[in-house]
């Protein structure tokens, strides 16, 4: 059966993003809209429109234009939302890149988005393919050209693209396989701020916390968007560090903040908490990652904080579900209720056939925020949605008579790593690429901080020591994608059709 959302629909108004975050802009003026966290300095609301619209007339005079699209490379500041929605308002499409990609990952992404420039920070530059044809910087470089200089550019108005124009190209690996880029319009990512907001009910007095990375959907629609959109103040945070965090919300008496699970746990158990003031945080929602119930609780009355929890993926800009501020730990475990304009059904793994309250199924998706589908992958794209426009998440769920859903199990392959999804498929590929490996598999291992940690089976053609294939794939993937153990087997299971039987290689404790 189809299960709706209980609350209202939302109209989505013919909106572009840009013009939604800066919707209240002109009369918040001198109100901070972005403090960077370690250095304090401030981006008012006013200066904010400004910058986006005269970083959009610079971008359009060195030749880029609507459709483009536009690599954006750099932790999170104040200059990261000012030139995703610069080029926003160009019409431009921005990839969003993690800073901690390798040259090998950076030039991979870029060149299957077709980028026809790059945004990136003066420590990246070097990862930067030399065949971008532009590459501007954020700060200050020798012989780059900088944001303050494509600022300071004169020009007329730019008109701006459509809602449905894409506007964010991030990289998923979907429910396996290789990441591919995930197209999603203005109208998505303005339809999934609006849904969020119902849930999530940011005041334009309120400090949100900007620590989750803009470059993953989580934190570039539930952090900047959203906070933007509803005039609040966002204090970023290039990186995560424990001790930094906990000195921003005392600093800047942050009301709000989305994080992980495994910054729970470090809020939940770490010394650093302790004689800490607080006081001024409200509601912390978590996601990106299953969150443990008896965590939520021990987390929540450390900090004296409400905590619930969503759920989401790439593919649907990201919120499906979420718990609203109110109802706190009403229903502990929860994904809670689907957010306005959605439906789900749950679906038997085998038959395919709906499931009732109760039931565990693979969970499916629709909405007006869900993808248009993967760049250049017509094939992945018609397996993750459907002809009825229903989104496969590959996770097993259930739900009960009150349409609150909880996550039961994964049936997709992607490792959770401290909220990040890692997928084996592709460090399967840099092992294989080894001289001395035959085959390979990776399989995620449970660990109580990291959530879940890559563990690699390979097959030999040659005598190499596990350590140095370790440092092989370490040398070639963003840091959290590392292999932390790697055990040699004399073959790797395999179904009758090729398919890694990857529960058969460490047992029931494998994701």
């Amino acid at each position: 059966m189809i299960v709706r959302s209980p609350l209202p629909d939302l109209d989505v108004p013919e909106l572009t993003l840009d013009r939604l975050a800066l919707a209240r802009a002109a009369e918040l003026g001198a109100k901070p809209a972005l403090v960077d966290g370690p250095t304090g300095r401030v981006l008012t609301y006013g200066a904010l429109a400004d910058g986006v619209e005269r970083l959009a007339a610079g971008l359009r005079a060195v030749g880029l234009q609507r459709g483009d699209v536009i690599g954006l490379a750099a932790p999170n500041s104040p200059e990261y939302a000012l030139a995703f929605l610069a080029a926003a308002r160009l019409g431009a499409i921005v990839t969003t890149i993690s800073p901690l990609a390798t040259n090998d990952e950076m030039a991979r992404q870029l060149a299957d988005a077709g980028a026809a420039a790059v945004i990136t920070v003066p420590d990246l530059l070097a990862r930067v393919p030399a065949n971008i044809p532009r590459t501007y910087v954020i700060g200050q470089a020798e012989g780059v050209m900088s944001l303050g200089d494509l600022v300071r550019t004169d020009g007329p108005p730019v008109p701006g693209g459509s809602p449905d124009d894409l506007v964010a190209l991030p990289y998923s690996s979907g429910t396996t396989g290789l990441p591919k880029g995930v197209m999603l319009t203005h109208r998505n990512l303005v339809a999934n701020v609006l849904q969020v907001g119902v849930q999530a009910d940011v005041g334009h007095d309120e400090v949100l916390l900007g620590v989750l990375p803009f470059f993953h959907i989580y934190g570039l629609t539930v952090v900047m968007a959203l906070g933007l959109s509803r005039g609040a103040t966002v204090v970023t945070m290039p990186r995560y560090e424990l001790g930094q965090m906990l000195d921003l919300i005392e600093r800047h008496r942050v009301t709000r903040a989305m994080l992980v699970p495994p910054i729970l746990l470090a809020l939940a158990k770490s010394p650093l908490v302790e004689g800490r003031d607080l006081s001024s945080l409200r509601i912390i929602k978590s996601g990106a990652a299953p969150l443990d119930a008896a965590l939520a609780e021990a987390a929540a009355a450390r900090v004296g904080a409400a905590i619930v929890q969503g759920y989401g993926m790439t593919e649907a800009s990201p919120v499906t579900h979420l718990v609203a501020d109110g109802d706190g730990m009403r229903k502990p475990g929860s994904i809670g209720p689907l957010v306005p304009n959605t439906e789900a059904r749950v679906v038997d793994l085998v038959s395919g056939i709906d499931l009732g309250p109760g039931e565990d199924g693979e969970l499916l998706v629709r909405g007006p925020q869900v993808m248009r589908g993967y760049l250049h992958d017509t094939e992945a794209t018609a397996h993750t949605i459907d002809a009825d426009g229903w989104l496969r998440t590959g996770d097993v769920a259930r739900y009960d008579d009150e349409g609150w859903f909880t996550i039961v199990d994964r049936v997709k392959e992607l490792i959770k790593v401290r909220g990040h999804a890692v997928a084996p498929a592709e460090l399967e590929a840099v092992l294989i690429a080894h001289p001395a490996v035959r085959d390979a598999a990776v399989v995620g291992v449970p660990d109580a901080e990291a959530g879940e940690l890559p563990r690699a089976f390979v097959v030999l053609a040659a005598a190499v020591a596990p350590d140095d294939l370790m440092a092989w794939v370490a040398e070639r993937v963003t840091p959290y994608k590392r292999i932390r153990t790697l055990e040699v087997v004399e073959a790797i299971p395999r179904s009758a059709s090729g398919k890694i039987l990857r529960r058969q290689l460490a047992g029931t404790d494998v994701r």
